[in-house]
C-alpha cells in the first residue's frame, strides 16, 4: 500500500508541474540587473522587455530590480544564492564579465550556477575622452601613457567586466602602464567620470557612448572590435587600425538567464518566447535609436557561446 500511495504522490507531483508550466507565467516577472540604473544593461533591458506584457509575447509585464555593485558581483551572488527558482525571478547576464569574475574566484557563481534563455545584444567597448582632452587617437593617449608611466587615468564598469579585459589588453598591446579605475554603479558612473574630469579617459560600451557623443559629451577614439561598428559608428576606427592587437575578447553579450533548478518545461517556454520577444519591432526601433547593437541568440545558440567564452576566457586571463 505504501508503495502505491508513493506512486501516486510522484503521479501528482508530476501532474502539479505539467500544470504550473501550462498556466506559466500568471503574474508579473522581475528581471534583476546587477548594474545601476540608466547604464547601458539597464537601458537596454527595459527595452528588450517592454513587450513582455503583450498577448503574443509572455502575456504578463517585466519589472527591472536593480541590484548593482563590485563590477557585477553582488547582484550575480543573490541570484545564484537566493534567487527563486520558479520562472519568476530572471536576470541579466554579461558576457564576459561574470564568467571572468568566476574564474578570478571570489565570488559564489560560475556559467553552472544558471541556465540561460536568450541573448539580445553584443555591446563592443570603445576608448573615450572627454570633449576637451587633447588625445584625438589612440596613438596620442599611448604616446603620453609612455612618456607618463601609470599616470594616465582610466575608467571602466568594474573589475574582470569587459571594460577591465579591454584596458589590460591595450595595456599589454602597447606596452605602457595606466592606472584603470573601476567605479561603482556599472558604465554609467564609469561614462560620468570621464565627463566629469575625474579621469582623464575611459572604456565603455558602444552603446552608452553613442548617446554620450551625440549630446556632445566626449569623444570616442577607437572599438576593441574585429571590424568597425558600420551601423553606429562607421568613422571609429578599431584598436587594430590603430596599431593595437586587441580583438573583440571585450564585446559585452547580453541576454536573459534564470538560476540552476528552474523546471525544465519553464525553461522551454520562456527559451520559446523571449527571442522573438526581442525581435519586436518596437524593441528594435528602439534599440537603434538609442545606438545599442543587437544580436539575438536562441538558447542552444547562448549555450555554446558561454561554453567557447569560458574555455577561451581561461586562456586569456593567464596571459593577461
Amino acid at each position: 500500500m505504501k508503495h502505491v500511495i508513493a506512486g501516486l504522490a510522484l503521479v501528482l507531483a508530476a501532474v502539479a508541474g505539467t500544470v504550473e508550466a501550462d498556466e506559466y507565467p500568471d503574474r508579473p516577472i522581475m528581471l534583476m540587473v546587477s548594474y545601476g540604473a540608466g547604464g547601458a544593461t539597464d537601458f537596454q533591458a527595459r527595452i528588450v522587455t517592454m513587450t513582455a506584457g503583450n498577448e503574443d509575447a509572455l502575456g504578463v509585464p517585466i519589472a527591472i530590480i536593480n541590484k548593482p555593485g563590485a563590477g557585477g558581483r553582488v547582484g550575480w551572488n543573490w541570484f545564484a544564492t537566493e534567487a527563486e527558482a520558479d520562472g519568476y525571478t530572471l536576470a541579466a547576464y554579461n558576457i564576459p564579465h561574470f564568467i571572468a569574475q568566476s574564474i578570478k574566484g571570489g565570488v559564489e557563481y560560475s556559467k553552472d550556477s544558471f541556465e540561460p534563455i536568450a541573448n539580445w545584444g553584443a555591446d563592443p567597448a570603445v576608448f573615450i575622452v572627454g570633449t576637451e582632452s587633447p588625445f584625438n587617437s589612440m596613438a596620442d593617449v599611448v604616446a603620453w601613457a609612455g612618456e607618463n608611466p601609470g599616470k594616465l587615468t582610466f575608467s571602466g564598469a568594474g573589475l574582470f567586466v569587459g571594460h577591465h579585459i579591454a584596458a589590460l589588453q591595450i595595456e599589454k598591446a602597447a606596452g605602457v602602464t595606466m592606472q584603470y579605475v573601476p567605479t561603482k554603479g556599472g558604465g554609467a558612473a564609469a561614462m560620468k567620470a570621464v565627463i566629469a574630469g575625474d579621469v582623464m579617459a575611459g572604456i565603455n560600451n558602444l552603446s552608452d557612448a553613442y548617446r554620450a557623443r551625440e549630446a556632445g559629451n566626449i569623444k570616442i577614439l577607437a572599438v576593441a572590435d574585429i571590424q568597425r561598428n558600420e551601423e553606429f559608428l562607421p568613422d571609429v576606427p578599431t584598436m587594430m587600425e590603430e596599431g593595437l592587437d586587441v580583438d573583440n575578447s571585450s564585446v559585452n553579450f547580453r541576454g536573459i538567464m534564470v538560476p540552476k533548478g528552474t523546471p525544465d518545461a519553464i525553461i522551454d517556454k520562456l527559451a520559446s518566447i523571449v527571442p522573438e520577444m526581442f525581435m519586436n519591432s518596437r524593441v528594435l526601433g528602439k534599440m537603434a535609436a538609442g545606438g545599442s547593437p543587437v544580436h539575438v541568440m536562441d538558447r542552444e545558440e547562448v549555450l555554446a557561446m558561454w561554453e567557447e567564452r569560458d574555455a577561451y576566457l581561461r586562456e586569456l586571463l593567464k596571459d593577461l
